[in-house]
């Protein structure tokens, strides 16, 4: 009979080749979105879809269950490899849930449907996309009754991407933020407004690249271990830490656009690539949550690279890449530019307060779809009257509109929320790591972000998966989580910026 760390070693094996069928697959899903030839989409589906069931396969063994349950059982496991097992087990318990038929439908509507959003975002036709955005919400009606719910369909998404959210939770959150968000909007649309031009003028492509390439090998992002490149909507993904891809987009009339999505996605890959190496496979060497790694994109995108110490040094590296463009912009200027506030309509572009509208209609949307009280040929109509309601502003075509996000043709509904909390997250990481760094501002304003790294890698990258969300909160801010926190740090950014 062989011992508990025979066993274990057996898991972790298994649980390798696994994590190499999703490996290959997100790579193959990489491809697609960033050099695959269009002829190649039928085809793709198909690969796709025979991976997803091989893993779903692999990970349903029976073997592997009786292996994950002695060792479950087992007395003498080190408390690490006792959590990645218990976490594995309550992995395999849901995965079993689904068939194999369920796994393969569900891998090619979602080929159809992102493929179809492509060429509705091309022709600008939500018509294009709505057929193959039906029949993907009617499979995932069906996944939340699979997966199994307590009070509301949604929360069975919900919990796919933030283990314990539920729709009570989340209209909680949005109920008590909102009002605070929206009080100091109104305030900010009183002031005389910030002048922020400059971004929209002639950025060429190329220097564009050259200066997005440059910021993200600043701000350390391994090079040896990734790579970036153009995609239809920014977005990262990982095949190992060793292997971390990220995306941007480059508009020549919106330089803003491409700077912010850089360093947006630059902090998912720099948590994938801080990620323990020698657990690759199991719950130790993956990411704690959706939400935690959203605080890692918002954090440098916004508690640092929005912040003034940033471009105290990065603003006279810019105007090297653009000097006929910025030369006569001052570093206040630009500071208050970048940090403008006011009614926009592209989620990725809003500034950090109405941010947070654009995240509270799209789940009040999926919510909607999932709980079947609304259609998805309605959704535009939907879209269009929210955006009136909440911003005052209406989208003059699908694509500015219910077309902009990737998220729905990916069958991933339930995410959206996280984008809030990880807001959230971001700004208490970022109080506790100015209270543990002291110079941290400081070193900001050098351009060394080192020291701010290696304290994450620390806090929150090496420890994987072993805790939740708000256990892992606890751990690195010594409380739970609190929206306090993001509201403070708004009426201290805005305040100096509108004179409030």
């Amino acid at each position: 009979m062989p011992s508990t760390q025979q066993l274990y070693k057996t898991y972790q094996e298994k649980m390798r080749r696994i994590a190499d069928i999703r490996s290959t697959s997100a790579l193959m899903q990489w491809d697609q979105e960033t050099y695959m030839p269009p002829k190649g989409a039928a085809m793709r589906g198909q690969q796709l879809s025979t991976l997803s069931e091989l893993a779903y396969e692999l990970f349903a063994e029976e073997e592997l269950g009786k292996i994950l349950n002695e060792l479950a059982a087992a007395g003498d496991l080190q408390p690490d490899e006792r959590t990645n097992v218990l976490l594995t087990l309550e992995d395999y318990e849901k995965n079993k849930r689904y068939s194999a038929a369920f796994v393969r439908a569900l891998s090619e509507q979602v080929n159809k449907a992102f493929h179809a959003w492509i060429s509705a975002r091309k022709q600008d036709s939500y018509a294009l996309f709505e057929p193959e955005l039906a029949r993907l919400v009617e499979l995932k009606k069906r996944e939340t009754d699979i997966l199994g719910f307590k009070d509301h369909p949604y929360n069975a998404l919900l919990n796919e991407y933030e283990k314990g959210a539920t729709v009570a939770l989340i209209d909680k959150t949005f109920s008590d933020l909102l009002p605070e968000l929206k009080k100091l909007f109104n305030a900010i649309r009183e002031k005389p407004q910030v002048e922020d031009a400059f971004f929209q003028l002639h950025y060429p492509r190329q220097q564009q690249w050259d200066w997005g390439m440059y910021l993200v090998k600043a701000l350390h992002f391994d090079f040896e271990s990734g790579r970036q490149d153009i995609s239809e909507h920014p977005f990262s993904t990982s095949f190992h830490p060793n292997d971390v891809r990220i995306t941007t987009r480059i508009s020549e009339s919106d330089m803003a656009n491409m700077t912010w999505s850089c360093i947006h996605e630059t902090g998912h890959g720099l948590y994938e690539q801080g990620l323990p190496v020698e657990h690759y496979g199991i719950p130790a060497g993956e990411p704690c949550s959706y939400s935690i790694h959203e605080s890692q994109s918002r954090l440098w995108e916004n508690n640092v690279g929005r912040s003034r110490p940033f471009w105290v040094h990065y603003y006279p590296e810019l105007q090297k890449f653009f000097p006929e463009q910025l030369a006569r912009v001052s570093l206040d200027a630009f500071y208050k530019g970048l940090n403008k506030v006011q009614p926009s309509l592209i989620r990725t572009e809003a500034d950090e307060i109405s941010y947070h509208f654009h995240v509270y209609i799209r789940y009040q949307i999926e919510k909607k779809l999932i709980e079947g009280n609304l259609q998805t040929r309605e959704l535009p109509e939907v879209w269009n009257h929210q955006y009136k309601e909440l911003l005052g502003v209406v989208p003059g075509s699908d694509k500015a509109g219910c077309l902009q996000d990737v998220h729905w043709s990916h069958g991933s509904f339930g995410y959206f929320p996280t984008y809030s909390l990880g807001s959230f997250y971001a700004a208490q990481f970022y109080e506790t790591a100015k209270e543990k760094i002291p110079a941290l501002q400081e070193q900001v304003a050098s351009g060394d972000t080192l020291p701010l790294l290696s304290w994450l890698r620390k806090e929150i990258h090496s420890q994987g998966r072993r805790m939740k969300s708000e256990e892992l909160c606890q751990h690195v801010t010594g409380k739970p989580l609190d929206a306090s926190y993001f509201v403070r740090y708004l009426l201290d950014k805005y305040r100096e910026i509108y004179n409030l």
